[in-house]
């Protein structure tokens, strides 16, 4: 029987083999480890994004602050606000003039005109200088609803209120001397974007407790994960390599889903809504995120890559300076 085989004595295990089983069981409690706390990691980060998207307000709105320059966004915001306005235009009392079978064709050549001066008025607002200050607002203002929906019950839903755009127009026409009075007719509930319908609040609601407690807990978890996996393996910097390789395929993989999950969204969008102003939204407000999992990625590979070079390469490098010594 050779030295290393298992050595039993009255049917129970020697020192020696029960030190062995330890150490199974502790390189697997650290592998175990290591492999929670690389998959715990992105999924903090998200979770701390989520949570910060969802509570901050100053964060939220020097996220989308940008957006008011992008072309896109400020073409669904002009085609928003012109609908709103067109849809309380009422021209029964110009056409009472007209022969009734000459009215159809009459409404839709004033139709058409007055849609294209009240276009051409928004555009002039929604590109305009003060145009961002205005933004900025609007969405200060939806997400302090959103925030306080989230923390207290009811349905009632979230929507972007447009108005004050509608009122920098307003001014605008006032300014400029014109007689046309349509965007008095405006109300304020007829300039609104509805961002979170009614019955999606409670269900919307339950998501925010979850990444809120993921927020809070899912941080701390994965650095006791990854801190105990490395301290309980054999081989520390194996260990290390792994533990680098697997947070940067963790965090690869839920690049992948944000990925996924951006085309499915914007796939499932009624035609009605503006993909590419839609596709901003979402690549702004996982900016952040984005650039976490991505710096996620490239400290894991480093770490891996120092890892697995550290040792040998250190030796190498010495006996190098040692061959060079020897040679002067």
């Amino acid at each position: 029987m050779s030295a290393s085989a298992p050595v039993r004595a009255g049917g129970r295990m020697t020192p020696r083999s029960s030190h062995g089983l330890r150490r199974h069981v502790r390189a697997l409690a650290g592998g175990v480890l290591l492999l929670m706390g690389a998959v715990l990691l992105p999924l903090s980060l998200a979770a701390i994004r989520a949570r910060a998207e969802l509570t901050e307000t100053d964060g939220y709105v020097a996220a989308v602050a940008p957006l008011a320059g992008n072309a896109a966004v400020q073409e669904a915001v002009v085609d928003d606000v012109t609908d709103a306005v067109m849809a309380h235009v009422r021209l029964d009392g110009l056409l009472k003039a007209v022969p009734r079978a000459e009215r159809p064709a009459v409404r839709r050549h004033f139709t058409r005109g007055i849609r294209q001066f009240v276009e051409k008025q928004v555009r002039q607002v929604v590109t305009g200088r003060g145009f961002r200050t205005v933004w900025n607002g609007v969405h200060r203002t939806a997400h302090r609803t959103l925030d306080g929906r989230l923390a207290a019950s009811g349905r009632s839903p979230v929507t972007l209120d447009l108005t004050p755009v509608v009122e920098r127009v307003e001014r605008q026409l006032s300014h400029n001397g014109m007689g046309l009075d349509l965007l008095r007719r405006v109300p304020r509930a007829g300039v609104e974007i509805v961002l979170l319908k009614a019955p999606d609040v409670p269900r919307i609601r339950a998501v925010y407790e979850v990444v809120r407690t993921g927020a809070l807990l899912l941080p701390p978890a994965a650095a006791l994960c990854l801190t105990g996996g490395l301290l309980l393996a054999r081989r520390r910097r194996r260990a290390l390599i792994w533990a680098g390789l697997g947070c940067a395929a963790a965090a690869g993989l839920l690049a992948a889903a944000l990925a996924l999950v951006r085309s499915r969204t914007l796939d499932a969008l009624p035609a009605m809504v503006s993909r590419p102003a839609a596709g901003a939204y979402a690549d702004a407000l996982t900016g952040p995120l984005r650039t976490g999992v991505w710096l996620v990625i490239g400290a894991g590979t480093l770490t891996a890559a120092l890892a697995a070079a550290g040792p040998p390469a250190v030796r190498a490098l010495r006996a190098r300076r040692s061959a060079a010594r020897a040679r002067s």
